[in-house]
Formats: C-alpha cells, structure tokens, sequence
C-alpha cells in the first residue's frame, strides 16, 4: 500500500508532463472552456481526468505515489501562477486577450464564430446584466476567464433621466 511502483522523481515528471499538455489543450479551446461550463464541459473535464490517471501514475497504484502525485499538481499549480504573475510572456502565453463579441448594438459575427458561442448563451448573457436585446449593449465583451460583460448603450441614470423629461407637444 506505501510501496511505491515507480520512483518519486518519475511520478513528478509524468505530472509534470500531464499537467503541461492539459494547461496547453485548455488554453488552445479557449475562454469558454474556463467560464460558463455547461454539463457537457463538466462530463469533458471529469473524462479527460479519468483518462490521463493512468499516465500519471503509471504502474504504481500506491498511497504515498497517489500523494506524490497531489504534491505535485499543487507544486505545478503553485510554480504556474508564480511565473505568470511574474513573467508577462507566460501570462501572454497562459491568458487570452479579452474578445469583443458586440459593439454599438450589434454582434461581432466573426468573433462569435471565432469564440464558439451559442446564440441562447449570449442572449442569457445579455439577460444577466438587465438588457434584452444587442441593440441595447454598447459593448459585450468574452473576458479572459470566460464570463461574458456588458456595458449597457445608458446608464440607469440616463434612461431615469430620459424617462422623467416631460414631453413637449
């Protein structure tokens, strides 16, 4: 039970090695991947965990490779977000830059098709913040972590202003 299989070193390379390619696969499916997570997302992400177990551990089913292994995810986990607080080409590399999906009342076609994004999901989007339709929105931007921002064509103060003005016949 705390034999290990294989050695330390070769659990950690083999983390090592899992942990890059999947850092690497979330960051080239993009922004959507790591935000608005729909039960379909959620099924990939549990799947592709079971699947790479295996090239973690490799023959070793042991308690104390199975903790060697946790370390270091929160190691790899740790080192990552050092270097890219630190270094900006790791945080060009690891972070997209935020997508304008609409502008003035309309929808960027291309960079919605670019993002992947559902119809029903934007129109949620927009719901969220208070708006009904794209004509309403000034902006809609897909940020770096995946939500989805709205600045409004008025502000409530404008449209409150607009709306107490009397009308001159």
């Amino acid at each position: 039970m705390f034999d290990l299989g294989i050695g330390p070193l070769e659990l950690f390379v083999r983390t090592a090695i899992v942990y890059l390619a999947f850092v690497l696969v979330l960051r080239i499916f993009g922004k959507r991947e790591l935000g608005q997570f729909t039960i379909f997302d959620l099924a990939l992400l549990l799947l592709a965990a079971n699947a790479l177990q295996p090239a973690m551990t490799g023959p070793d089913t042991s308690v104390l490779g199975g903790l060697v292994i946790l370390g270091s995810v929160f190691v790899l986990n740790w080192l990552t977000a050092q270097a890219r607080d630190r270094v900006p080409w790791v945080r060009r590399l690891l972070e997209p830059e935020p997508t304008v999906l609409a502008r003035d009342g309309a929808w960027v076609a291309a960079a919605v098709r670019k993002e992947d994004l559902d119809p029903d999901d934007l129109a949620a989007a927009l719901r969220q913040h208070g708006l009904e339709q794209v004509e309403d929105a000034r902006l809609v931007v897909l940020e770096q972590d995946g939500s989805i921002s709205v600045v409004p064509r008025e502000s409530d103060q404008e449209a409150l202003r607009r709306r107490r003005r009397p009308r001159r016949i």
